[in-house]
């Protein structure tokens, strides 16, 4: 083995000891964002960063603020004092849940893969619909009584619109800046005072729905991916670019932890898929 290679490597291994040697699991949160996080501490988000918490001897600290527009800047890039633009301290330093890849932060390797699903109301008329390509041949006096509810640049949205089901859609943003009712908390209610009868919804957030409800309420069909619209996604956690030495840490639990991660999420009735596996680069760390 070339001596370069085996020296960078040591100092790989000795970097993440800076982060262990840290008091604080700083995680940066939404105070209200069911299934994910909660300040009653009862989302997967915070039932796995205690379990890293715990693992690495550290207190589990929060900065809270809404998953918005704005969210990274005002928590995982802002520094523990607003009036110090240089400090090297921040307000949190991990975000639990991130889509694998994203230019917004740097990211794990994934822990979670999931994937969107059409969930429909029973005892509407819908209770015989088995794929969502169903909907598109419907009568059209039957099409017209879908309501569909659809949000702002969503994968749902594009295959509503490349079947022609846009009309039948009631729109809804991503982020509402609501400070009383995530997305999920929206469409559980919305759905049980019959504004909506179905929508295709994001995994996590669809099993949230569904337990909002009696055993059976749901049909939940997963929504199958196609060259172009793909509806299955990776998801990581993020800490601040180039913070090379905690995403080593957490790449490290996210292995030895799969197990216990794993029933954390299936413990929500989250659908998951299974991770694709990455090519490993020479210039991996």
């Amino acid at each position: 083995m070339n001596i370069t290679k085996m020296l960078a490597g040591l100092c790989l291994v000795a970097i993440p000891l800076l982060v262990l040697a840290e008091e604080k699991f700083k995680v940066c949160a939404d105070p209200l964002n069911p299934p994910y996080s909660s300040k009653n501490l009862d989302g997967f988000e915070n039932k796995i960063a205690a379990l890293f918490a715990k693992e690495l001897g550290q207190t589990l600290e929060y900065t809270w603020f809404p998953q918005r527009i704005g969210f990274i800047r005002n928590t995982l890039m802002a520094p523990l004092k607003d009036s110090d633009v240089d400090s090297k301290d921040f307000k949190c330093d991990v975000v639990m849940n991130v889509p694998a890849g994203s230019d917004m932060a740097l990211t794990t390797k994934p822990y979670y893969r999931s994937n969107y699903v059409l969930l429909i109301a029973k005892g509407r008329g819908w209770d015989g619909i088995k794929n969502a390509a169903e909907l598109t041949g419907l009568p059209p006096e039957k099409q017209d009584a879908l309501k569909i509810a659809m949000f702002d640049r969503s994968p749902g949205t594009v295959w509503m619109q490349k079947n022609g089901l846009l009309d039948q859609g009631i729109p809804y943003q991503s982020m509402s800046g609501d400070d009383e009712n995530n997305i999920a908390m929206q469409i559980d209610q919305d759905i049980k005072a019959k504004k909506i009868n179905m929508v295709i919804l994001w995994g996590p957030m669809a099993a949230y729905v569904s337990s909002q409800s009696p055993k059976g309420s749901y049909t939940m069909i997963p929504m199958q991916s196609t060259p172009g619209l793909p509806f299955e996604f990776s998801m990581a956690m993020g800490v601040r670019n180039g913070d090379k030495a905690r995403k080593a840490v957490l790449d490290k639990l996210i292995d030895t932890k799969a197990n216990e991660i794993k029933a954390i999420i299936t413990g929500y009735n989250i659908p998951l898929a299974a991770i694709p596996k990455e090519t490993a680069h020479d210039d991996d760390d």
